[in-house]
């Protein structure tokens, strides 16, 4: 099967994706917070960014090459961490890994992944960076910083913007627990959805393996909830001071919508700060990120990094962020519709799409690297900050 003509958008992977993974499975990847209002609302307004094509510029040679904290990615693209992600597909981790590893572009692993850091670490190379949900306890955050950094992941990513757990009503009416509990309901969910089922019972059931390991400090817990809420705490500023502290490579805050926050983020010493709305999935009444990104660009000095996640479905949105002031965008739920689809083979289209549709864009643009849509006349309700 040729993908570019079968599969050409990302949306064609997520409703091949649907078909070919149980309903729990779907309701966890694809679901928001609340009414998922904010998961609208990213989509929205990045097609409300409209961008000015320019004439006459000659051929274009599009270099996507990206420089981002202290080395150079073959893209301005990377894969954004997402929880259980083996639940998506089996062993999403390890092939995520790979494939980021290969193709020189970040891959961000999950504190809450089903695989623990040691077991993905060898398959990224140089590409992998930490995800942090962070823990109460300094002796399994001094520990969980330790692992990370054995297994070769050089990148810190703390994620601010989970203070509590969110309702997530969709994912709740979908059935999944934590761990999975295999009820007549999910099973016969599962029966119909043989590769999922196939690779599941040859990898075994999700667990999230890492936080599992810290098994002797869980106590009682919803079957909503898993023991990352146990172990984890709503961080502050003295938080961020020791963990600036004790990591030695370069820090991101993931998580930032507001302006002032990542100004005093800056002062604090991290290196990036991530704007975030962690896709819709953890408040209703969130701005989408696309909104917020000029005036956080505006607060940071200039050539300092801002990350951007959050609705993006394609080349032309990365575009869309890098006119607004990003320097890299993230994505995860668009390569969970390419494993879900196609396996590796599909991440790896992912990969190919946003590549290609950047190309093809760009050239609209009269634009040959990705920053140079900074200089793009915008129209509509979103505009670059005074």
């Amino acid at each position: 099967m040729d993908l570019d003509h079968s599969h050409p958008a990302i949306s064609d992977l997520a409703a091949r994706a649907r078909r070919r993974i149980p309903r729990f499975v779907w309701d966890y990847l694809d679901s928001a917070t609340g009414s998922e209002s904010t998961l609208r609302r990213n989509r929205e307004m990045l097609d409300s960014v409209r961008l000015v094509p320019s004439i006459l510029h000659g051929e274009i040679a599009p270099d996507l090459s990206t420089q981002l904290l202290g080395r150079e990615w073959s893209r301005p693209f990377g894969i954004a961490p997402v929880g259980m992600s083996g639940l998506m597909w089996p062993d999403a981790e390890r092939i995520l890994a790979g494939m980021a590893g290969a193709t020189n572009i970040p891959y961000c692993l999950s504190t809450v992944a089903t695989r623990t850091p040691e077991e993905v670490g060898p398959h990224v190379a140089e590409a992998g960076w930490f995800q942090l949900y962070p823990p109460r306890d300094r002796e399994i955050l001094t520990d969980m910083l330790r692992r990370a950094r054995s297994a070769g992941f050089r990148t810190l990513v703390l994620t601010v913007d989970v203070p509590v757990a969110s309702r997530r009503e969709r994912q709740r009416k979908g059935g999944l627990t934590h761990p999975p509990r295999l009820t007549p309901r999910i099973m016969a969910q599962t029966a119909i959805r043989p590769a999922w089922a196939l690779g599941t019972l040859r990898h075994g059931m999700p667990r999230l393996r890492f936080m599992e390991s810290y098994r002797s400090h869980r106590g009682p817990l919803p079957s909503t909830q898993h023991i990352g809420y146990l172990l984890r705490t709503s961080p502050d500023r003295d938080y961020l001071a020791r963990l600036r502290d004790a990591w030695k490579g370069p820090l991101v805050v993931k998580g930032v919508l507001r302006a002032d926050d990542a100004a005093a983020l800056v002062g604090a010493g991290v290196d990036a700060v991530w704007v975030s709305n962690h896709a819709g999935r953890q408040f209703d009444a969130a701005p989408s990120t696309i909104e917020v990104l000029a005036a956080i660009r505006a607060a940071v000095p200039a050539g300092f990094p801002v990350i951007f996640d959050s609705g993006v479905e394609s080349g032309l949105d990365i575009l869309r962020a890098f006119a607004l002031g990003a320097d890299f965008v993230m994505l995860g739920r668009a390569f969970h519709y390419g494993l879900a689809a196609f396996g590796r083979r599909g991440a790896a289209h992912v990969v190919h799409i946003l590549t290609e549709d950047l190309k093809a864009n760009m050239g609209q643009l009269g634009i040959a690297r990705p920053e140079e849509a900074r200089h793009v006349p915008l129209i509509g309700p979103v505009a670059r900050a005074p």
